[in-house]
């Protein structure tokens, strides 16, 4: 199974926000023996966040996508998700209610009297008026939903909200989920351009099945200088295997010299 991320506002795009999004997915998909496949990211533009979410019903790929499901004018998730997956929107009854009893928690902290009909909270059971069919994602922060559409899964921007939303589908929708099978090592080396290595990691990738060669050049790092950190990841018998091969094949080349990698 792959796993995706979408992460979708304006503010992301023209670094008012720092996404805290990536990483923390990344951090909780390893804890769990997963790893993250593709990530996007994608401004407050409906045509945009309409073709993305298409892409992603159609993928298969268990998706999460981060913002744009409040009930603002800059927030389209919602009406976008319903045009990709072909649905009405409608307000979710399961929504309506965790709404409404946000709205009391709030009248009642503030001392004063919840008016269910004024203009104002009318306005905020939007945030739950959702495409014909979903699910709920519920939301430990203020109570406000999330939902799914199949394996892809609406949370708000707000990481406070977010991250234990998406820890929550992960533990309730995906538990069964076996951990990959996956290692991956890598060493330093010296004295070598990455052109000159790449036939050898390209022979590596065709002899090991299953097995990816990744490069890292470095030309200013302030300890090692210019170097290279060269490894393989996949299956951790192959891995293994691979890895010999690519430690023998540098160890007969004049002038390389390696270094484990930290």
């Amino acid at each position: 199974m792959h796993f995706g991320l979408i992460i979708i506002g304006d503010e992301i795009l023209s670094g008012r926000r720092q996404d805290k999004h990536l990483p923390r997915v990344i951090e909780l998909l390893g804890a769990r023996g997963q790893s993250l496949s593709w990530a996007r990211y994608i401004g407050d533009d409906r045509g945009q966040i309409t073709t993305a979410l298409k892409e992603a019903l159609a993928s298969g790929d268990v998706v999460f996508s981060c913002g744009g499901i409040g009930a603002t004018p800059d927030d389209h998730t919602r009406q976008c998700a319903a045009l990709a997956s072909g649905q009405s929107l409608q307000l979710h009854p399961g929504a309506k209610a965790l709404i409404q009893e946000r709205m009391q928690d709030v009248a009642r902290e503030q001392g004063v009297a919840y008016e269910p009909e004024r203009a104002d909270n009318l306005h905020r059971l939007n945030m739950g008026v959702f495409p014909a069919g979903a699910t709920l994602i519920p939301n430990p922060y203020n109570k406000i939903p999330g939902f799914s559409l199949g394996r892809v899964h609406f949370v708000p921007g707000f990481p406070v909200m977010a991250h234990p939303m998406i820890e929550w589908v992960l533990d309730h929708c995906y538990a069964d989920l076996k951990p990959q099978a996956h290692r991956e090592v890598s060493l330093y080396v010296f004295g070598v351009n990455e052109a000159s290595l790449t036939p050898l990691m390209e022979s590596i990738e065709a002899t090991y099945a299953g097995v990816k060669v990744f490069s890292l050049p470095s030309v200013d790092h302030p300890e090692r200088g210019l170097h290279i950190e060269l490894g393989v990841k996949g299956e951790p018998e192959a891995v293994a295997a691979a890895f010999a091969h690519l430690q023998a094949e540098l160890a007969r080349r004049p002038g390389v010299r390696t270094q484990p990698a930290e």
